[in-house]
């Protein structure tokens, strides 16, 4: 038997509440699956399982708010699963085959006596699954469900208790697709008293947001205007509450970055003339829907340049840096309530910038939508962050901790820059580097800089 834990889903994550569970006791789960939602201060995370096996017991239920490190479930891995039992069938012999081809004798064609063995023992119908537990064969019986009609979906075709309980519900009791809702969406939802089901999604991959449930409301009454003066009492709705508890969790995470973390900061022009021109000839040749962003192009060139300095990508725990051998930008992205998340694409040097502008539509998307995954919360190795959309000309980031750096772009703004000895105007941007003197210096940084210049001048290697 395993513990299944609540996991750490950033360095400013210390309790989570379980708000769904995705499978039942005695349910099969496969690698990389999600198992249950969890809500932190910064949405609800799909949290993945990184093991085969089958849930036993459900130790924390939905609602309940724990601390990060304890026990939620217990589950059995694939490995330690019961062998299968083996039926040892008797030999056939030459009185056994003439009976299958004439029939059997004629006394033998006598009704036989009645036994009093339970109904739920092994009998006709469970000898096609001999995989099959005496509980899960009482659980059958009680529920009254014909052991013959089920299909097996554990490890090897085996019988689980999620297959008898299945098979034992009415259709109309089954459960329907998980909906696609914002959290916002749907504690609105609750306070107007809506069913989530009926309401047709417009957001993006039709997942429903907070519009789309009052507009199925309808339009409300105004509230009645009182006679006297009355000063107004100002509560904090549902939203107000995740932003303030988000702003508090941002602000300590990174008062503890600023305190324990040797920040060093650097900062270089990159003349983006190049690479603008590329994106821009390229798009010429594709339709709306896949043209790219120069966004792309940096969050490619930050993610190359790694391999040049591979010391502003990883974690310094346990008092030491330790390495990371893959590339995972957490990239950071502004949420619509406010506040801010850096979840991770993964192996970021290793996509295709067509890949990776779909990775970055995908995630910006899901963050925004309260559906992100565990691994893409815990596993960025370095943040890049892009305020040029902004208007702002240079950022110098907090670095996240665990990590050891933080990547920032500005605005390209047109600027005189000199090349062969002549003077012209060039979009010009400024990328800066927060890095921790634990582990690399100004050497170090200066070269990664370069680096990520090198690789923007190069665009169609990209």
């Amino acid at each position: 038997m395993t513990d299944f834990k609540m996991p750490s889903l950033g360095a400013d994550m210390d309790r989570g509440k379980v708000v769904e569970w995705l499978l039942k006791e005695g349910d099969p789960f496969e690698r990389g699956g999600v198992i249950v939602l969890v809500e932190t201060d910064k949405g609800i995370i799909d949290v993945e399982i990184w093991d085969s096996g089958t849930m036993e017991e459900i130790v924390v239920g939905s609602g309940e708010e724990v601390a990060v490190g304890t026990v939620i479930a217990r589950y059995r891995p694939a490995e330690e699963e019961p062998p299968p039992i083996v039926v040892t069938l008797p030999e056939v012999g030459e009185r056994e085959i003439a009976e299958a081809i004439e029939g059997p004798a004629e006394e033998e064609m006598r009704p036989a006596a009645v036994t009093a063995e339970p109904a739920w023992a092994v009998g006709a119908n469970e000898a096609r699954h001999p995989h099959v537990t005496p509980p899960i064969r009482h659980l059958a019986h009680h529920l009254e469900v014909d052991m013959g009609t089920l299909i097996g979906t554990g490890p090897g075709g085996s019988i689980t208790r999620g297959d008898v309980e299945r098979a034992a519900r009415p259709p109309a009791t089954r459960p329907e697709e998980r909906l696609l809702i914002s959290p916002r969406a749907l504690r609105v939802a609750e306070e107007l008293g809506i069913d989530p089901a009926s309401v047709a999604g417009g957001g993006p991959g039709g997942v429903i947001t907070e519009d789309d449930i009052r507009a199925q409301a309808g339009p409300t009454e105004p509230p009645a205007v009182a006679t006297e003066s009355v000063q107004p009492v100002v509560e904090e709705d549902g939203a107000e509450k995740q932003r303030l508890a988000m702003r508090r969790a941002i602000g300590q995470v990174m008062a503890r970055s600023k305190r324990e973390i040797p920040h060093y900061y650097l900062g270089a022009d990159i003349d983006m003339t190049r690479a603008l021109a590329w994106v821009e000839e390229e798009n010429l040749r594709r339709s709306m829907a896949d043209r790219l962003l120069p966004a792309v192009l940096l969050l490619k060139a930050a993610a190359r340049a790694i391999g040049d300095v591979p010391e502003v990508n990883g974690f310094w725990l346990d008092d030491a840096f330790q390495p990371s051998d893959d590339i995972h930008l957490g990239v950071a992205v502004s949420l619509r309530h406010g506040g801010l998340i850096a979840p991770a694409i993964h192996h970021a040097d290793q996509k295709s910038l067509d890949e990776l502008m779909t990775a970055l539509k995908d995630i910006v998307a899901r963050a925004r939508t309260g559906r992100l995954r565990s691994s893409e919360m815990s596993d960025p190795t370095i943040t890049v962050t892009n305020l040029g959309d902004r208007g702002v000309g240079e950022v110098y980031g907090v670095i996240y901790a665990p990590q050891v750096a933080l990547i920032g772009f500005g605005k390209a703004t047109p600027r005189p820059w000199v090349v062969d000895g002549l003077l012209g105007i060039r979009p010009i941007v400024r990328a800066t580097l927060s890095a921790d003197h634990r582990v690399s210096d100004g050497h170090r940084g200066g070269i990664y800089l370069q680096a990520v210049d090198r690789y923007l001048q190069e665009p169609e290697q990209l």
